[in-house]
């Protein structure tokens, strides 16, 4: 005699039902909202990615080597720089100008003598190495610039616009993130280094 399965249909309806409600439920409690970059108070993501004036090429390192012994000098190592000073760190892309003036203030900032002791250095967000030395050599960028070439760096810190920039204390930790063309201003850029980074800053 064969089962009439309807008897058991709203059993198997309701237990869909309540897999489905666990679901989502699961989904908005597990979900983390989006953050770019790494706030103030955390820990700067560590990395070597190529600089673009150099002959290295590859992809970026996300599991960097902290000792000399093991760097390539060829390398941008996030780990080696804020052992020993603080760092200013953006991220930019090669097809925007507006980008591209943001690496303008860092090296303009870079000469400035109230900011001795601070490093400044900027990444080219999924670059080729020849696209990110030609805009070296155009603007004459003697800061450290290094490419990302498979945007793993990118990955890694959220980027996702651009100006945006991590200051660093000595040591790895966060002091502040800024994102906006704000930034792009040399004197209010400057102003908030010092003010985040004034115990690494040497007048």
């Amino acid at each position: 005699m064969p089962l009439d399965t309807r008897r058991y249909g709203w059993i198997v309806g309701a237990f869909a039902a309540v897999l489905v409600i666990a679901f989502v439920l699961y989904t908005l409690s597990s979900k983390k909202p989006a953050t770019d970059g790494v706030p103030a108070g955390q820990q700067l993501h560590f990395f070597a990615a190529p600089l673009a004036d150099t002959t290295l090429n590859g992809d970026a390192n996300l599991n960097p080597p902290c000792t000399l012994a093991r760097h390539d000098p060829r390398a941008l190592n996030v780990c080696l720089l804020v052992k020993r000073v603080p760092l200013v760190l953006t991220f930019f892309v090669t097809d925007s100008s507006v980008c591209e003036r943001e690496v303008n203030t860092f090296q303009a900032l870079a000469g400035v003598s109230s900011l001795r002791g601070v490093q400044f250095a900027a990444v080219a967000i999924d670059a080729s190495h020849a696209a990110t030395a030609k805009l070296v050599r155009r603007h004459g960028w003697t800061i450290p610039v290094a490419y990302d070439a498979d945007g793993a760096v990118g990955a890694l810190y959220g980027v996702t616009a651009c100006p945006m920039i991590e200051l660093s204390k000595r040591g790895g930790t966060v002091a502040g993130l800024l994102v906006g063309e704000h930034w792009l201003n040399e004197a209010a850029l400057e102003a908030r280094v010092r003010l985040a980074l004034g115990a690494g800053v040497r007048g």
